[in-house]
């Protein structure tokens, strides 16, 4: 009796387990995958659910100015950006993209110890943009992800990332407002594409001024239509990063 006594209180104690881990995934699964992080609309069609999301980790290529987009808009609404290991982020820019520059810590030149540095400022900061400047094994990824699932953050890494959920690059890009020689460049039109991790996400691409003539980044009007609106065009230099 006292051995079937035992079994039964086992066999209880692992149906208590199994049901809490289910419901403790059910919970994570929810708070991952449906919070999003407030999101430049220009990135909206290139990303999961149209929106940065809580623990998610993204990878820019090249483009310093796509990457400075990606926390453009959390800034706006107030929340803490951080950005490490990228000295050609330009404070000029950022505010012409519409950053807080108050609510923005700069990390240019971390050394050998910018994984460190980064994981600190993922307590600190929703968005953190960082330039690897070495070798990120999965298990500082994993730790990262964990840490920016409990803090409510998101990672946006400037060159590869191990497992992002999404890796946009610009594959096609040209700039209008020089004439015969003479004139001000004034916009860019760029093709964006974005790709996710192991084919999670089906391949899309959009088309942004990236920057437009007043230095921000928003979809491209179709080339038609700006020509039919009977407009002016008016030629200023800004201030743009790459």
């Amino acid at each position: 009796m006292r051995r079937m006594d035992h079994l039964g209180d086992a066999r209880a104690a692992l149906a208590r387990i199994t049901s809490l881990r289910s419901k403790v995934a059910e919970m994570e699964s929810t708070r991952v995958d449906t919070e999003g992080l407030p999101t430049a609309e220009a990135l909206a069609p290139l990303l999961p659910g149209g929106a940065i999301r809580v623990g998610g980790s993204y990878a820019v290529h090249e483009s310093v100015l796509l990457a400075m987009t990606m926390l453009q808009a959390a800034s706006a609404a107030g929340a803490w950006c951080a950005v490490v290991g990228v000295p050609s982020f330009g404070v000029e820019a950022a505010a012409a993209a519409g950053i807080d520059l108050e609510r923005l810590v700069l990390v240019p030149d971390p050394g050998d110890q910018w994984l460190t540095v980064t994981a600190a400022l993922v307590d600190v900061a929703q968005i953190v943009l960082t330039r690897p400047l070495g070798r990120v094994v999965p298990g500082d990824v994993s730790r990262l992800s964990a840490r920016m699932r409990q803090r409510g953050g998101a990672l946006v890494a400037l060159g590869s990332w191990p497992g992002a959920d999404v890796s946009l690059r610009v594959t096609h890009s040209e700039w209008s407002g020089i004439g015969d020689g003479y004139g001000f460049l004034t916009e860019r039109r760029a093709t964006v594409s974005a790709t996710g991790r192991a084919g999670a996400v089906r391949p899309v691409s959009t088309e942004l001024l990236l920057p437009a003539a007043d230095g921000t980044v928003r979809s491209a009007v179709p080339a038609g239509v700006a020509a039919g609106g009977g407009s002016a065009s008016v030629l200023r230099p800004v201030a743009v990063a790459s």
